[in-house]
Parts: structure tokens; sequence; C-alpha cells
């Protein structure tokens, strides 16, 4: 016969106990660590949904392509806009009446089922608008163009590739490859931007509000220059996950913050009503395309475009997801160039880093 036990009952109700609590730490500790990756991790969940981006840790220990390029140091004073809105300043008509570019569209390729250095902040002044040429409508050869950029898509099917242009004198959208929602890694920034600029002009925000130890202000020019994923998550806080879904379907575009995706058409169409001045106002426009020129990353489209050609971008750089969405502008020409890309992994940045200055090259070549 086996001896009778002599636990006591309270031992099993303190076992119980331990039991229980450690059931309940283990899956929060573990979705904590989930997000420790993050070295800008936001004060709430907004950087697990969105994932971590740093250029510098994402492509450490990489190579590139021999091309000189590498993303240039950041300059302490904001540029000013060297290529400003055709439009006079003023307030932006009503979102409501905001008109959405047409569609030239190639038939849609399926997507598959699904990557900081302190500075001043941002200037109290708003960047003065200077008289810009007319926008000329050279009617480039978009057939010739089209067959190229086809081509070199499919010379590269391990990789989802999604190519959007507008014409910014005729507002007509061209798309190439992937047309369907990527993960927009930080060129949904861009929408977080006008979105608060819009608020702001409205009353409802205020661009000197304190943030963060800053302003409001001092936040856009950190999350737009420098890609800053905290003054990101500050800045959306503020706007509130309905105002920015709502001013988004505004404008015709299906945004979600938690997931954070967009397709390149709508990207594109962002920054055509940007640069054309029915988003938000002149001086705010002009102030959020300053902030696009000379990043803190300047090796996709701007490292494939000649010096005479001005670019205005927002990349994006998360996991598999390497984009990069721009405005060019040279003389009376500007166009919309948004380029979304999604890969295996952050291994292959420097080989598709190397296709989207092919198909930079190939635009640049039809076009000015």
């Amino acid at each position: 016969m086996s001896p009778r036990s002599t636990t006591h009952p309270t031992t099993y109700l303190v076992r119980g106990l331990i039991a229980s609590i450690a059931a309940l730490v283990l899956p929060l500790s573990l979705s904590s660590f989930a997000v420790a990756d993050d070295e800008q991790s936001s004060p709430n969940s907004f950087t697990a949904a969105v994932g971590s981006e740093s250029p510098d840790r994402a492509i450490q220990g990489m190579s590139f392509p021999a091309r000189g390029l590498w993303p240039k140091p950041f300059s302490p004073s904001v540029p000013t806009v060297t290529a400003p809105l055709p439009k006079p300043s003023g307030d932006p008509p009503s979102l409501a009446a905001v008109p959405s570019p047409r569609s030239s569209a190639t038939p849609a390729v399926p997507a598959r089922t699904k990557a900081t250095a302190k500075t001043p902040a941002a200037p109290e002044a708003i960047p003065a608008a200077v008289p810009a040429e007319p926008l000329v409508q050279a009617a480039p050869p978009y057939g010739a163009l089209r067959k190229q950029l086809n081509a070199i898509i499919s010379t590269y099917p391990q990789y989802q590739l999604g190519v959007a242009l507008i014409d910014m004198s005729d507002g007509v959208i061209h798309t190439y490859g992937v047309q369907g929602k990527f993960v927009a890694a930080s060129t949904g920034k861009i929408l977080a931007a006008a979105a608060y600029y819009h608020y702001a002009e409205r009353g409802l925000l205020s661009l000197t509000a304190p943030m963060g130890g800053h302003t409001a202000a001092y936040q856009i020019h950190q999350m737009i220059q420098q890609s800053n994923n905290q003054s990101w998550a500050l800045i959306l806080r503020a706007i509130g996950n309905q105002r920015i879904h709502d001013y988004a379907a505004a404008l015709g575009i299906s945004y979600y913050r938690t997931l954070n995706e967009l397709s390149p058409a709508e990207t594109a169409t962002l920054l055509y009503l940007l640069y054309t001045g029915r988003l938000i106002s002149t001086g705010h426009a002009n102030q959020l395309l300053s902030y696009m020129q000379h990043t803190n990353y300047e090796t996709l489209i701007p490292a494939a475009v000649p010096p005479a050609i001005t670019v205005f971008h927002k990349y994006g750089l998360l996991n598999g997801y390497l984009h990069d969405a721009s405005i060019l502008v040279q003389g009376g020409r500007a166009y919309v160039f948004v380029l979304y890309t999604l890969g295996r992994s952050t291994a292959d940045i420097p080989a598709r880093t190397g296709v989207i200055h092919e198909l930079t090259h190939a635009v640049v070549e039809k076009l000015f």
C-alpha cells in the first residue's frame, strides 16, 4: 500500500494561484518581446501594427551595388522648395469637391498574400512660394513607356512590383504591374501629415500644440524628413483613428490605420492632389514638400534621377517591403512616380534597389 499524501490543502491552493498567474503573465511577456525590436517604439500598440523602420538597422551588413549610393548626411537647415506648387496660395476646396485623377490602367496583376538623429525643431515660418512655371502637356510616349516598364517588371517575377504614374498636366493615372494594396510602410506618413495639416487649417488641431516634448510641427518634420516612427505614432494619436479614416475616404482612399495599406495608385493620387493645391493650403503644402527633399535616405528614386530634376519623395522600408513615392519636376513638367515592391525579406533589398533604379531610368528617359 502506498503511503497517503500528507500535502496540506493550502499547498494546492498556492500552486493553483501560481499557475493562473503564469498563464496570464507569459502571453503578455511574449507580446512585449515582439515589439521590443523597434528602437523608436511608440507609446502604444502602433509599432506592433506597422513594424520597425530604420534603414541603418535594416541594411546593416548588406552589400549594395557599386553606384556610389548611400543615405546623405542630414543637413540641420530645412531646405526650401525649389519647385513649388503651380497654384496660388489660399484655402483648398472642400474635400467633397476634390476630383480624382482619371485612370489609364493595365490589366491588374494579382498580388501575393501577404521593413535618428536628433534634429532641430521645424521652423516657425512657412516657406514662401515662388511663382512656378505653368505645367505643359508634352504628350509623352506612354505606349513605348508601358512596353518598357512591363518588360522590366516581367524580368523579375520573384518580386511584386507596382508602379503608378500621373502627369500633373492632365491628372491621368497610368499603372503597371501589381495594382492591389501593399503594406505602405513609411509612405503612409504622407497621408498622416496631410491629414494633420487639414485639421489644423480648420481649427481642430494645432501645429504649435505640445507633443512629445516639442510641437506638432516639429513631429511632422521628424516624421517626414527623418522617417521617425515615434513622431508618426504621436501624430496619428492626435488625429485619431476615425478622423484619419474619414479624411482618406473623402479623398477616395480606403485606409485603416492598423493595416496601413495603400495601393500605388492611391499614394499617387495623394501626391497629385498635394502638388496641384487640392489637398491643403499652398503654404502648408510647400512646407510638407520641403521636408520631402534631401531626406535621410536618398538611395532609391533620387539616386537614379539626373540633378536637373527636382525630387520630392517619401521612402518606405519594412521587412520585405521597399517603396518610394515621388514627385519629379523639371521646368514646366511634373509627374507623380510611385514604386511599391515586395520581396522575400530584407536580404534582397540591394537587388531590388537596382530594379527601382532600372524602372526610374526608364521613366526619366521617356518623360523628360
